[in-house]
């Protein structure tokens, strides 16, 4: 639609060019004209609209009056094309036939990369995000936020960026150690394996338990920091446990992000880069652009951006998350020096990252400039919020595991349990595309609600929904495969796709790179589900309304199938950058 557009944009020019020196306008110059090309608030006006309100003060007429003059100039030589004018408007409906014919060979010929663009060619873009704790297994928010950066990263790349994937792991801190403790207090020696428990969740255990002793216990919070302290002071018996309790948690998570299809380019580890921080927060106290109090605590003054100060270093020496994050934002750059660094982070955040980004500036580091939070809001379940020291989150795992039992359930209502195949790995894809879209229907910034049978519902806005389109399709194309041989003498003629429905599917698979680009300027995966559902709602209507496969005449019923197979390529291609995994049968 991009490269429709810009050929009638060079058609209205020169019209325009040819209408100004039939009026005696000697001084216009097309170069100075910026055309705004729209589309029509409804099918029926056209395909593209064009403004003329910016013409009013060069000609010296109404744009409604431009409008009636200028059409005569645009009808030369676009006998195909319908133009019409409506008040100071002038709408285009184009020739479908050539449109068609354009669109769907590009798709056909361009497969899996139709609708990847060149915007971000050659950009090294850095996408943080997920950055688990090791004292707990993910809950629905790391899901969410595992789904945005995720889904970012695939949809900057596709806009031609060279993209790495990278995930923080927060292995040190107070929190670790409240884990720590209270295994050490009330573990026994017991093991993930012993209590048949998956280890990440094995470890929650204890935080959560931390927490309840803690209530009872006030001197808990004084020996957790003893035990920070005796660990960042290399105690080997500390040290000893925290590897084991850590890698009890990773192993979990990386199961966790197994089965949720969530892959990195990189992990750091927070134990690994808080001491870069820690040795750079010392060098700006040397510079004069930290100062310390009196016991020994180094803060920042951040009045310059109209906020009060930060600690940056605790009087006993220890560091804080801000910390480890100025240390792990230089090691990233020293081992890809990006041009964009994207912190996929919860809206809670903002202020943390606002003091981030201004403290690595501070300390003269010029990429800081190029560092962005792309804040996402909270996800919560109908009955309310989560609380991860009190038990009450939802659990990543629990979520996942009630989704793919909800479709099975689904299948075998329907008795399709023999017909899908492996129903395991059914289940397991239709649970992920449950999960993804929903959380990704809605803009980034803004709450949601995660309703688990919403989501897992095989009608309306819904992944499965999606998946059923696809399916629908590729039972339909295998079926074009078994009466191949009847279509022997048939020929596809794009004039066959006649009716209204065809030229808005055609339209809508012309538009897809657009949506792409729009959702990589954006940093919205709510681009790529808004369209899904449109395109797999306009298939729908086509489905029931129109004959397709069955029609009497070959030739229409084998372009129908060539536009058919266009809306499938293009449907998995947007599947992927949502991550809806694509099945032929459901």
């Amino acid at each position: 639609m991009e490269e429709l557009k810009n050929y009638w944009a060079q058609k209205l020019l020169a019209s325009l060019e040819s209408y100004a020196e039939n009026t005696g306008i000697d001084d216009f110059s097309v170069n100075s004209l910026q055309l705004i090309l729209e589309t029509p608030p409804k099918p029926e006006l056209g395909d593209i609209a064009v403004p003329l309100f910016f013409a009013a003060k060069i000609f010296k007429k109404s744009p409604a009056v431009i409008a009636g003059e200028l059409k005569k100039y645009l009808e030369k030589g676009n006998e195909k094309a319908v133009i019409s004018v409506s008040g100071p408007y002038i709408n285009i409906k184009v020739d479908i036939t050539e449109t068609a014919a354009r669109v769907l060979k590009k798709i056909s010929s361009e497969g899996n990369r139709f609708g990847n663009t060149g915007s971000l060619k050659n950009r090294k873009i850095m996408v943080e995000f997920s950055c688990p704790n090791t004292n707990k297994p993910l809950h629905l928010g790391h899901l969410r936020n595992d789904s945005i950066g995720e889904s970012v990263s695939r949809i900057l790349a596709a806009n031609g960026a060279d993209v790495r994937k990278v995930n923080l792991i927060n292995d040190r801190g107070i929190h670790i150690c409240k884990s720590m403790l209270a295994y050490k207090k009330f573990g026994a020696g017991t093991t993930p394996e012993s209590e048949g428990m998956k280890s990440d969740h094995f470890v929650g255990k204890y935080y959560v338990r931390y927490n309840e002793w803690s209530k009872e216990y006030p001197e808990a919070e004084n020996e957790a920091r003893a035990m920070l302290r005796a660990w960042e002071a290399g105690d080997p018996e500390v040290t000893a446990l925290w590897q084991r309790m850590n890698r009890w948690t990773i192993d979990g998570i990386k199961q966790t992000y197994a089965n949720t299809g969530i892959q990195f380019d990189a992990f750091y580890f927070e134990s690994e880069t808080y001491k870069t921080g820690k040795a750079e927060i010392m060098k700006g106290l040397e510079r004069g652009v930290f100062y310390q109090e009196k016991d020994g605590s180094v803060w920042a003054d951040l009045t310059e951006i109209n906020l009060d100060k930060k600690v940056l270093l605790r009087s006993d020496g220890t560091s804080l998350y801000l910390t480890q994050d100025i240390g792990t934002a230089i090691a990233r750059h020293n081992d890809w020096p990006f041009e964009k660094l994207i912190y996929v982070v919860g809206s809670e955040q903002q202020y943390h990252f606002q003091v981030l980004f201004y403290i690595l500036k501070k300390l003269g580091f010029e990429w800081a400039n190029d560092l962005f939070h792309l804040s996402y809001g909270m996800v919560n379940l109908p009955d309310g919020k989560m609380k991860s020291r009190e038990g009450t989150v939802v659990d990543g795992d629990d979520l996942f595991a009630g989704l793919k039992k909800m479709a099975f359930a689904e299948i075998a209502e329907k008795e399709r349990t023999e017909k899908v195949g492996d129903v395991e790995k059914t289940t397991g894809a239709v649970a992920l595309a449950a999960l993804n879209y929903y959380l990704l229907q809605v803009s980034p910034g803004k709450d949601m609600i995660f309703n688990p049978k919403e989501s897992i519902s095989f009608n309306g806005n819904t992944g499965p929904y999606l998946q059923y389109m696809g399916a629908r399709i590729s039972s339909m194309l295998r079926k074009f495969d078994r009466e191949r041989a009847s279509f022997s003498d048939a020929e596809v003629d794009y004039t066959m796709l006649s009716t209204d429905i065809e030229r808005e599917l055609v339209k809508k698979c012309a538009v897809y790179p657009e949506v792409v680009r729009n959702a990589g300027n954006e940093l919205n995966p709510q681009f790529i589900t808004g369209y899904l559902y449109e395109l797999s709602k306009l298939f729908s209507r086509y489905y029931h309304d129109v004959q397709i496969l069955s029609d009497t005449d070959k030739n229409r019923a084998l372009t129908r199938i060539e536009l058919v197979k266009s809306i499938l390529q293009v449907l998995k291609n947007a599947y992927y950058l949502v991550g809806i995994p694509f099945l032929e049968r459901m």
